[in-house]
């Protein structure tokens, strides 16, 4: 039986990654929320 996530790192990237999330204003506030946080990683 297949696992539910079979992981691609270019669909990743693409719903996910830091570009897809400069994109939009809400995008933005993702990152802005996350630097202020101080997460190592800001996106996928």
């Amino acid at each position: 039986m297949k696992r539910t996530y079979q992981p691609k790192k270019i669909q990743r990237q693409k719903e996910h990654g830091f570009l897809k999330r400069m994109k939009t204003r809400s995008g933005r506030n993702i990152l802005k929320a996350r630097r202020l946080k101080g997460r190592k990683k800001l996106s996928a």
